[in-house]
């Protein structure tokens, strides 16, 4: 029997239980924010430690935590060592985007229809903590000879920028893999990807009556005069194409914004937070003082006290010739497994991919899901997992750690 054979079988012969495993992960809530995500963390340790696993947990401490805006995080890592060689570890996050509004069944369900599994987290990213852990199961169980070790990292805070998951985890020296996998999508292995940057805006004037208001500083003028100055600049990015196929031009976002104190006072102070995407080809630390340098010269015109401060600066994921040997591995199996060619791309997005690539691994997205994450529903109402697609990850995830050790 070859070694897909030998795989395809004990995937096969798990198949309903990995389902019910991922199932009970989706029924725990993890939204991200508030971002209190012990509870999920400790219910995936539970199912992982019923499938013979030891698992490690490692709490993140409480004032970092809640640096980073959350309220709780503990990471959990499983390692399995075959024999010498190099480690391979597979990235994936259990912390979710809150449900929002227009679901169709409860996201805490599970529901399956027709071949699918509805919840939040289902695809984005609870799915390949299912498909990491039984492609790990099959390979111990195939007893095939390999050299080196597997790491599962499942972390929850992904949402958040991924500082304190696979970043603390890093910083820490509790993992130096030599390779990763993190979570992504079964048609195509994403080897590039946006960095973002997070600015915060507080814009300070001095409040007045509503009905003498000149003998204010009307702060909320002063921020509509900054952002229309942004909205300006936004329009001159779709000039901006980036090299890499799937990436496109760069972005900008106001998305938060607050500020006034009652309908009848001049507003005192506004602070607005924007996003601005970074493609591949932009140099980061670049990017930044060409935004502040926008806002800057809009903020000179009044009599406003402008402050920005940076709230994340994440580096765009870059394809490397340390990565060409894994992704051909994976695109070599899943073009096999899924009987169409599946390739390599980028995607807009960002991910904590980048904080292992920062430390100079190796690192790709590739796990079970549709071809975009708009099929999925992906941070939308009724987000939805294709069952068969989750089993044909796991045995390309199999297949390409058993490669890539052998």
């Amino acid at each position: 029997m070859s070694v897909n054979e030998t795989l395809r079988g004990l995937i096969d012969q798990r198949f309903s239980e990995e389902t019910e495993f991922l199932a009970e992960l989706v029924k725990v809530p993890s939204d991200n924010p508030p971002g209190d995500c012990l509870a999920a963390a400790l219910r995936a340790a539970a199912l992982l430690e019923k499938l013979g696993f030891e698992v490690e947990q490692h709490r993140v401490p409480d004032d970092l935590v809640k640096q980073n805006g959350m309220i709780s995080a503990t990471n959990l890592v499983v390692r399995h060592r075959f024999g010498d060689g190099p480690t391979i570890a597979l990235n994936a996050h259990g912390d979710v985007v809150a449900p929002g509004l227009g679901w169709t069944h409860d996201p805490y369900s599970a529901h399956i229809e027709n071949g699918l599994m509805y919840g939040r987290g289902v695809a984005v990213s609870k799915s390949d903590f299912a498909t990491y852990a039984f492609a790990l199961l099959a390979l111990k169980a195939s007893k095939l000879p390999l050299k080196g070790s597997v790491e599962l990292h499942l972390t929850y805070d992904e949402e958040q920028g991924g500082e304190i998951g696979p970043g603390w985890l890093l910083s820490q020296h509790i993992s130096k893999p030599d390779a990763v996998i993190c979570a992504g999508f079964s048609y195509a292995v994403v080897d590039a990807h946006n960095g973002c940057l997070h600015l915060e805006v507080d814009v300070r004037g001095k409040s007045a009556h509503a009905a003498i208001p000149f003998t204010g500083i009307d702060a909320m003028e002063a921020a509509n005069h900054i952002m229309s100055a942004l909205y300006d600049y936004r329009k001159t990015l779709s000039t901006r194409l980036s090299s890499i196929k799937g990436i496109g031009s760069p972005q900008l976002n106001i998305g938060l914004i607050e500020g006034g104190i009652n309908t009848n006072v001049v507003p005192d102070r506004v602070t607005f937070r924007l996003d601005r995407r970074i493609i591949p080809d932009e140099t980061p630390e670049h990017v930044e003082a060409e935004v502040r340098d926008v806002i800057a010269k809009a903020a000179s015109a009044g009599q406003a006290k402008v402050d920005v401060k940076r709230i994340l600066l994440a580096r765009p994921l870059k394809p490397t010739a340390a990565t060409d040997h894994l992704t051909g591995l994976i695109t070599k199996n899943a073009s096999a497994v899924f009987g169409e060619p599946i390739g390599a791309t980028g995607v807009p997005l960002y991910t904590d991919a980048r904080l292992y690539a920062e430390q100079g691994i190796a690192v790709v997205l590739y796990g079970a899901g549709p071809r975009t994450i708009e099929e999925a529903n992906g941070h939308r109402a009724d987000e939805k997992l294709k069952l068969d697609d989750l089993h044909k990850a796991t045995l390309v995830i199999a297949q390409t750690v058993h490669d890539y050790l052998s």
